[in-house]
């Protein structure tokens, strides 16, 4: 049967999704890479033995530092968590640091795409953005839980920047340009929603939410309402849903069908060929029970099958969509 194809095919298909394990190995072991074994560590959600159960082609690993760093030491703290994805997915042989659609399309092992998750980051430094691309970073969120000085956040736990009426500052679409420029995917998960419309109405590339999940079933601002996944359809864009308990159930208690209602709900809206997975594993903590961990993927496709989505479908939202991104991206930098 064609839909057994994609569920049990190991690493034929490359699940690209949003990863935090980074953040875990900096929080747990100070980046000690001698210390920790990814082959086997049940303290995590995330090892190489359970990728490739799960049949896990491909991870964007985020480079995360706390908000607590803007305008301080925020970018020595990128570079040491740029620097302990580059070690990991260098010195690992399951492993491969990529850098282009192309590299991952080709990848046989389980493809590494580095991404900062904050533009708090780049400390309102356009080569500072620059020098974080030649490293491979290839994607950036343009905020996390804190406004920076251009950008507006959808949390509101930080007093950083508060300011009415303006989400998208000049330097804000001065970053969006530089990013379209270089070929560096533009995430807007995080963002604000009135950020998200000013990007997705400036940016000459398409966008992605990189873990974000649906407004409509689950009214948590992290989610992203109807009227933005319009927007984003027009973009050409990817939304790549998250399955945090708390952004799928809006509670505690979730389950695979809940999360597989969001993918229903967006390809309603937009279609399937604007869905991707987000996952957002070791970035939060608290998921659906029957997807735990990276190995649980395949609860996931298994339901979306009994939910008449076709293996073209599946595809598109296990590698393609995010590779025909990625190549537009790339396309308008050339």
């Amino acid at each position: 049967m064609a839909s057994e194809k994609v569920v049990v095919a190991p690493l034929a298909i490359k699940m690209v999704l949003h990863n935090d394990l980074a953040l875990r190995l900096r929080m747990h072991f100070k980046n000690k890479l001698s210390n920790f074994s990814i082959h086997d560590n049940s303290n995590f959600a995330t090892d190489i033995r359970r990728l490739a159960a799960g049949h896990v082609g491909g991870q964007v690993f985020a480079a995360y530092v706390l908000c607590t760093a803007q305008d301080k030491d925020a970018v020595r703290l990128t570079l040491e968590q740029i620097d302990v994805i580059r070690r990991m997915c260098t010195e690992n042989p399951e492993m491969e640091l990529v850098t282009t659609a192309e590299g991952m399309r080709n990848s046989t092992k389980i493809a590494c795409l580095i991404s900062i998750e904050g533009g708090h980051s780049i400390d309102s430094s356009l080569p500072a953005l620059r020098m974080f691309y030649q490293l491979g970073v290839r994607s950036m969120a343009l905020t996390h839980n804190c406004n920076t000085p251009w950008a507006e956040s959808s949390a509101s736990l930080y007093p950083n920047y508060q300011r009415k009426n303006n989400s998208l500052t000049d330097f804000g679409k001065a970053v969006v340009n530089e990013m379209n420029r270089l070929g560096m995917l533009v995430d807007l998960s995080h963002s604000s929603w009135e950020t998200a419309r000013s990007v997705l109405k400036h940016s000459t590339a398409p966008v992605l939410f990189s873990h974000s999940s649906a407004y409509a079933i689950c009214n948590n601002v992290r989610n992203i309402p109807d009227d933005l996944l319009l927007l984003l359809k027009e973009n050409g864009g990817l939304i790549m849903v998250n399955f945090y308990s708390s952004f799928v159930a809006c509670s505690h208690n979730a389950n695979v069908s809940i999360v597989a209602d969001h993918f229903d709900h967006i390809k309603r809206v937009i279609g399937a060929e604007s869905i991707g997975i987000g996952a957002d594993y070791d970035g939060a903590q608290g998921f659906p029970k029957g997807l735990e961990d990276v190995s649980k993927y395949p609860a996931l496709i298994e339901e979306l099958i009994s939910r008449n989505w076709t293996e073209e479908e599946l595809a598109g939202v296990l590698r393609l969509n995010f590779l025909r991104v990625f190549q537009k991206v790339e396309k308008v930098r050339e």
